[in-house]
């Protein structure tokens, strides 16, 4: 029997073969994943920088909002209750609840056949941002940082506005230089909200530079001493990051710099406490993602997580869509205005979606549809004014142009340049990809 090459440099010479293979093999996995934030050129012509997540999180009525769904037969059925117009001169389907979003109608990629795995609030929600329902992996935002770096050293490459999952800003076995950086964490006022740590006037500037110099020395050291403390070369890293932030980022947060017209056109401020709709300054979140996407801030996640309403659902998605719809539209207008929008991809949706009321039943409840729902995309690269895919009659499954959230992540990831199947990392003996063993296939039909 021919001995694998494996067991023939294990035998060989004691085995001392087989332990310098080991040790070059691991200083090769160490020198391909060193951290870094500087940014990096694509393996692919990307169409877009940057990517501004609009995160919907506890499941948006889609039926009556994007994917409509009248009357069809001598008998009601589940559908859409709020009036539906065609808009632009694409004529795509847009609810009466969107008045504001509806002027850019011309502009969305509207994608009918979204589906998940599963009905479950937290899996679903885990899966949108990390491709994993149960186990912790890096999210969406932490592995574009990971593979393109950020365009402004001064700032993190990754923010999470209003977030109270840290899920959605972990960069988990990735160096953690990668990880988001939460602004705004569990209902925190959004007026107030900051980078923790950020501001310190104990100190000169030159006084602070010389303190971190020794205490980076320390951490160099250690490192020399022990090569394989992979996460110290991410925690000096992210040091000299938070330094850097100290001029950059507390400007970038001040909005007050901003003109009466344009906080009146975010809503900044103004926030709805109605049913499952509760305060979130939407407005203002909005506009910062607009000054982060600027600044030149990799990937920007925006949260409202007032969606899960089960009960009173016209009710609570009447607040939703007002507190949602002026500030997105109010974005959208800027990023065409600034040129920004023809290279950020805009994403907005939730975990999944509801299921259609029934007309005149007296009902007014809703619960999950993981098997069919609605997600939109503009700018990057996209196509303006299309709508991918369709749900049943009733709007209760994807039949047409299916869209899994590995697909999404795909698409995403192939927007910037990235392939999916090859943008991984080593760990635990293997390597790993937001697209996950499964993969995803790029939707090429929603690409311009």
């Amino acid at each position: 029997m021919i001995p694998s090459r494996r067991n023939l440099l294990r035998s060989a010479s004691c085995g001392f073969g087989y332990l310098a293979l080991s040790a070059l093999c691991q200083q090769s996995i160490q020198a391909e994943s060193s951290p870094s934030l500087e940014p990096k050129v694509p393996p692919n012509r990307p169409r877009a920088r940057r990517v501004i997540f609009l995160c919907m999180s506890g499941g948006p009525a889609q039926l009556d909002m994007f994917d409509y769904k009248p009357q069809t037969g001598q008998k009601k059925h589940p559908g859409s209750v709020y009036p539906f117009r065609q808009r632009g001169e694409s004529g795509q389907w847009i609810s009466d609840l969107l008045p504001e979003t509806s002027r850019h109608a011309d502009k969305l990629c509207i994608i009918n056949g979204m589906h998940a795995d599963t009905g479950n609030h937290a899996q679903s929600f885990l899966q949108l941002h990390t491709g994993e329902r149960l186990r912790h992996r890096p999210s969406m935002g932490a592995w574009i940082n990971y593979g393109l770096g950020t365009e402004n050293q001064n700032l993190p490459g990754f923010v999470s506005l209003n977030t109270s999952k840290p899920s959605v800003y972990s960069s988990a076995f990735l160096p953690p230089v990668y990880e988001g950086t939460p602004i705004g964490t569990n209902g925190e006022n959004m007026s107030e909200a900051t980078i923790n740590n950020i501001r310190g006037d104990h100190l000169s500037r030159a006084a602070k530079r010389q303190q971190l110099d020794f205490i980076q020395s320390l951490n160099r050291q250690h490192l020399q001493q022990n090569p394989d403390a992979g996460k110290l070369e991410g925690v000096i890293e992210s040091m000299e990051l938070a330094y850097r932030m100290q001029v950059a980022a507390p400007e970038l947060l001040d909005t007050s710099t901003e003109s009466k017209e344009t906080l009146e056109r975010y809503r900044v401020g103004k926030s709805l406490s109605v049913g499952t709709c509760k305060p979130s300054d939407f407005g203002r979140q909005c506009l910062l993602a607009r000054r982060f996407a600027e600044a030149g801030v990799r990937f920007i996640e925006v949260n409202h997580g007032s969606w899960d309403q089960h009960q009173n659902h016209r009710r609570d998605l009447e607040a939703n869509c007002e507190v949602t719809d002026a500030p997105i539209a109010a974005l959208l207008d800027d990023l065409e205005m600034r040129g920004l929008l023809e290279d950020t991809l805009v994403v907005w949706g939730g975990e999944f979606g509801r299921p259609g009321l029934t007309p005149d039943d007296g009902k007014n409840e809703t619960g999950h549809n993981y098997r069919g729902f609605t997600f939109w995309l503009a700018g990057g690269g996209v196509k303006a004014g299309y709508t991918h895919g369709r749900t049943d009659e009733t709007g209760s499954r994807a039949v047409e142009g299916k869209v899994h959230f590995r697909d999404l992540h795909a698409t995403i990831l192939h927007a910037l340049g990235l392939q999916h199947d090859e943008l991984t990392f080593y760990h635990e003996g293997r390597e790993h990809r937001l697209t996950g063993p499964e993969g995803g296939k790029v939707v090429h039909e929603i690409l311009s």
